[in-house]
């Protein structure tokens, strides 16, 4: 038969078990609705593949070169993609342009609009570029 000191020492373990379970349960519920509260990458903008390129934008170890540019209004810029190691994308703020994701290849845009394009690459948030069109 155990002693009352084992049974109480006993108890406790399970009971600091049980906290530390419940623990990680919470914070696995919490990733997961953090998760779900991530925006949603906007639908594809096809690729203008038959514009004349006025930038391109070489997109290699998780940075786009350059990074910041000015254009005219009605230019278009090529991302090409230069793997083979990461997928990429280019995805804009406001959804006017958005890239599948690739290794290799280009994703090309025609702007019609003036302003300011902030954009980045979806599976890697630090990767930003801004284009400015006058």
């Amino acid at each position: 038969m155990a002693s009352a000191t084992q049974t109480v020492a006993s108890r406790r373990a399970s009971a600091h078990f049980v906290a530390r379970v419940a623990v990680m349960l919470g914070i696995l519920v919490l990733a997961v609705m953090l998760a779900a509260c991530a925006p949603a990458k906007p639908p594809l903008v096809p690729s203008d593949d038959d514009a004349k390129v006025t930038v391109t934008v070489r997109v290699v170890d998780n940075k786009f070169e350059p990074k910041e540019f000015t254009i005219s209004q009605g230019e278009a810029v090529r991302w090409v993609f230069e793997g083979p190691s990461n997928e990429h994308d280019v995805v804009a703020k406001d959804g006017s342009f958005v890239s599948e994701l690739m290794r290799e290849g280009s994703y090309t845009h025609v702007f019609n609009d003036i302003g300011d394009f902030d954009y980045l690459c979806s599976i890697h948030p630090e990767m930003t570029g801004l284009i400015t069109v006058e």
